[in-house]
């Protein structure tokens, strides 16, 4: 039996406001209430509580051979908490089914892994405090923010306690290996790693309108895939939002999960069982960090220019200020503005790349984002002052 290991993120950041030069010193509130509210009230209608529906329905139906993963960010959980709280409901409610795995990341969606090794351990374990306190899930599998990893974070993750990592499974790392095996830490050799097979993942949540695959035949691909599993990792808001319900996502999704249910040689299963039932067979050597994003799989999403990195040392610069205070409303907003996505809005890469960085992109361009972003931060300074 070949594995398929689905595996959803679930994440959005708080949007900063437009915050002008003349704000600083006179106003300490940030963030877009407004337009967080209206996305995250869109996205659960468009995209959480139909796809939740579907899998439980799935789930349901076919007596526990449906499984899925997800990693859900703090940031999201906070905002559905305030704009869609029935959404937590339902994923409760995949929960209870046992069908589903709820994975560990970064509390904030943060880039903590590549700035400070403190925060990101402290972020892992608020993350995973949060899985049992909201789900009574307690995490076996460890997924960092955008998939990034190296050797050394994966030995980081190791010392937290996670044998098991997903990560890209990036063709200029693995060569001629396929991604569709479970292989090694390089330094920590018991820690297991799941690679995305980016082909079939981005047939679905990039290529699904052009190419309008079946699902019979993207289950015939499934079965011609060589190796002991397929991931197919990918963010949830694919369905629904990203892919509008009139396009047949939803329906390819019910009868490729049905197919895949009662095939005599695939099998659904989580990211731990996968970890469980199949054997490593090498090591892998990642030296410099990979990610899920963009051609490169590389950080030049986040930390490709000099307005990324200005942005990103300068914030880190405040951590030991941040927590001396121990006043959870700065704390708050120095968790919301360690967010992957306030750097993926600086990004100057264009062209095919671009185009993705263009979406929930709230700028007209990376220096706006930039400029935005460092008056909140020149304020957040002087509140840390004071």
């Amino acid at each position: 039996m070949k594995h398929i290991c689905f595996y959803f993120q679930v994440h959005q950041p708080y949007r900063l406001k437009k915050y002008r030069f003349f704000n600083i010193g006179k106003d300490h509130f940030y963030f877009d209430d407004y337009l967080n509210r209206i996305i995250v009230e869109r996205i659960a209608e468009n995209c959480y509580r139909p796809m939740n529906a579907l899998l439980l329905d799935a789930i349901n139906n076919n007596k526990g051979q449906v499984k899925v993963a997800f990693s859900i960010t703090g940031t999201v959980i906070e905002q559905l908490k305030l704009y869609a709280p029935d959404v937590i409901e339902s994923f409760k409610a995949l929960a209870d089914t046992g069908c589903v795995e709820f994975m560990a990341e970064t509390y904030a969606h943060s880039l903590a892994s590549l700035k400070d090794n403190d925060e990101f351990k402290k972020q892992v374990d608020r993350h995973a405090k949060l899985m049992e306190e909201t789900f009574g899930y307690k995490p076996a599998t460890f997924r960092n923010t955008e998939l990034i990893y190296s050797d050394q974070i994966g030995a980081e993750v190791d010392e937290l306690g996670y044998q098991t990592i997903l990560t890209e499974g990036t063709k200029h790392i693995l060569g001629w290996k396929s991604p569709n095996y479970i292989y090694s830490n390089s330094i920590k050799h018991r820690v297991k790693l799941l690679l995305r097979n980016y082909k079939l993942s981005d047939d679905i949540s990039f290529r699904f309108n052009t190419n309008k695959p079946s699902p019979d035949h993207f289950f015939t691909q499934l079965l011609d895939e060589e190796g002991d599993t397929v991931n197919l990792f990918m963010d949830y808001e694919t369905f629904g939002e990203h892919i509008n319900a009139s396009e047949g996502i939803f329906d390819f999704m019910k009868a490729l999960i049905y197919k895949i249910a009662q095939s005599e040689y695939l099998k659904m299963s989580t990211p731990r069982e996968v970890a469980l039932a199949c054997q490593s067979v090498a090591l892998l050597t990642v030296p410099h960090p990979i990610s899920w994003a963009d051609e490169e799989r590389d950080l030049t999403a986040w930390l490709g220019n000099e307005l990324q990195d200005d942005a990103i040392s300068k914030l880190y610069e405040l951590k030991d200020a941040v927590l001396e205070q121990k006043n959870q409303g700065l704390l708050h907003v120095w968790d919301a503005l360690q967010t992957s996505d306030h750097f993926y809005y600086m990004c100057t890469k264009w062209f095919a790349d671009g185009d993705v960085h263009k979406y929930f992109n709230p700028y007209d361009s990376p220096y706006e984002a930039f400029m935005n972003y460092m008056n909140v931060f020149s304020d957040f300074a002087r509140e840390l002052k004071k």
